[in-house]
């Protein structure tokens, strides 16, 4: 068996430090964008994890807990107003949602809100 020189290492070890080391917080943030998105398979997710909490039927803003709402909310423009923060009030309010997930809102809105 051959023996590790301390430059192979070296290598290695600096190696395995950018595969762990990543400017990303979550793996969500790395995942590509979706260019064909659905409502089903792909928007709806996002909306029940980040945005039903504080927007269900019986909260106090408005409704984003189905298809229609959240079509009609895009369709307006009040929702990629606040994501994208440019209405001086970002939503969620635990902070801006990786770009990755506004441009599949996005793409979803230009593709015509399949569901």
């Amino acid at each position: 068996m051959k023996k590790l020189t301390i430059a192979s290492l070296l290598i290695i070890i600096i190696a395995g430090i950018s595969i762990v080391s990543c400017d990303s917080t979550t793996v969500q943030e790395v995942q590509p964008v979706v260019t064909n998105p659905t409502y089903n398979a792909n928007i709806q997710p996002i909306f029940a994890a980040k945005c039903v909490s504080c927007h269900s039927s019986n909260g106090e803003n408005p409704p984003l807990t189905n298809y229609a709402e959240v079509k009609d909310a895009v369709e307006n423009g009040d929702v990629m107003c606040r994501l994208q923060n440019e209405c001086g009030e970002v939503m969620p309010p635990s902070g801006k949602l990786p770009q990755v997930f506004i441009d599949m809102v996005n793409n979803w809105k230009t593709q015509g809100y399949v569901e």
